[in-house]
């Protein structure tokens, strides 16, 4: 199994996150049985990308700086051959967020791009209502991912009541979860850490892609058995990411 494969490889996935998520995506990761590093000095994004085995650039608290440090991390990530997992947070919330992620996937060659509705469809361009980091309309998921994939030229993933992995013109659906998971913040972003580490034992993208999001989602519905709200659900959910599918 793809989790056995992970923890038997530990990766190590290097987060330029946003800061509202760096523990709750960092001990994820460990339970899920990676390795995680929180570095966005500029000075040192390079070496340590260059030394990881996944990246993962969140744009959730994003500030001017932070755009060329993204890029320099993912040149180094680049130039290694390991994959960058990019979370286009809040992109539908203005235009600085949304011009951030195009100058990044111009730049940079990104293995998937995961978000909800209202994220990926900025992307492709698609009007679709936003409150924040949240998408007040689902629009059409799929058609939304094929339109994204097509136009970033990469693998994308739309989450939402059930998720959308797209690419090549070729889109699968996964239907599991909770709905707890939209009241615990950073749980997204953890869905894109676990893609990250699935991609470094998975050459098949949407094979590790698809497993990643069923996986977190499993987990979730178990979490969700075991718990009495969104305060015990986050602690299940890290329990129980650290089991089998």
């Amino acid at each position: 199994m793809m989790e056995e494969r992970v923890r038997g490889k530990r990766p190590l996935v290097h987060h330029i996150t946003n800061e509202v998520v760096m523990n709750f995506s960092a001990n994820g990761l460990l339970a899920f049985g990676g390795s995680p590093v929180m570095a966005k000095e500029r000075e040192e994004v390079a070496d340590i990308a260059g030394a990881a085995d996944a990246l993962v650039l969140n744009i959730g608290t994003l500030r001017s700086s932070d755009v060329e440090t993204m890029i320099a991390a993912g040149k180094a990530a680049n130039e290694k051959g390991i994959p960058i997992l990019l979370d286009p947070v809040g992109a539908g919330a203005s235009t600085f967020r949304k011009n951030a992620v195009r100058k990044i996937t111009e730049e940079l060659d990104v293995a998937v791009v995961k978000g909800n509705a209202g994220e990926i469809a900025a992307l492709a361009d698609i009007p679709l209502k936003v409150k924040g980091v949240d998408s007040e309309e689902s629009g059409d998921s799929t058609d939304i991912a094929l339109r994204a994939s097509e136009k970033l030229n990469t693998c994308v993933v739309v989450t939402g009541a059930t998720d959308i992995v797209a690419e090549n013109g070729n889109y699968t659906t996964s239907s599991y979860g909770s709905p707890l998971l939209t009241q615990v913040t950073g749980s997204g972003c953890l869905l894109g850490t676990l893609i990250a580490a699935c991609l470094t034992v998975e050459d098949e993208k949407e094979k590790a892609v698809l497993f990643a999001v069923e996986f977190y989602n499993k987990a979730a519905e178990r979490a969700e058995a075991n718990s009495h709200g969104p305060g015990s659900f986050a602690v299940s959910l890290l329990d129980e990411l650290g089991g089998d599918v």
